[in-house]
């Protein structure tokens, strides 16, 4: 096939002039210039022109995003940091229960102090929710009062619980 190809190709250059040839030979070199130009250097030269034009605009939103994101940073640790108090609080606390489950007899707020009484709860249940709590409201255990029942496990509570900022 190359061979082929070849001896056409020789065939059709061997019966052109001199000047034909010189002719196609130019010709082909300008074909290969314009046909460089257009698929190569060109785009090229227009990607570099919309990139430079583009680059300031794409340089403020990044420092832009990059000071909204040191904010939303500020925020979230300043966020974590505020616990609920009062009403707020009581009201974090019996969402709290009936997410875990668990059904306080009754909930009131003394104070600054949130007391909650449970009568018949699985002790280790009440132990995940304080936990949970602690992490989650930033609360603490003042003062509680746990009697146990004849089936194991299960006690009668009364728990005091004020934010951890509180002494």
């Amino acid at each position: 096939m190359k061979a082929e190809l070849a001896q056409s190709w020789a065939g059709f250059w061997d019966q052109r002039t001199e000047r034909e040839k010189t002719l196609l030979a130019w010709g082909g070199g300008v074909l290969a210039v314009v046909i460089a130009w257009s698929v190569l250097w060109a785009p090229a030269q227009d990607g570099r022109a919309h990139l430079r034009e583009s680059l300031p605009t794409l340089q403020r939103q990044l420092a832009q995003m990059t000071a909204q994101a040191n904010e939303a940073r500020q925020l979230s640790a300043a966020a974590q940091g505020v616990a609920p108090t009062g009403a707020a609080l009581k009201d974090a606390l019996t969402a709290s229960l009936g997410d875990h489950g668990l059904a306080a007899t009754q909930v009131q707020v003394i104070g600054n102090v949130v007391q909650i009484q449970m009568k018949n709860v699985a002790f280790p249940a009440w132990t995940s929710w304080v936990d949970d709590a602690r992490k989650q409201f930033k609360v603490q255990v003042a003062e509680a009062h746990v009697t146990a029942l004849k089936e194991d496990g299960q006690v009668d509570l009364t728990a005091s619980m004020q934010p951890s900022t509180a002494k």
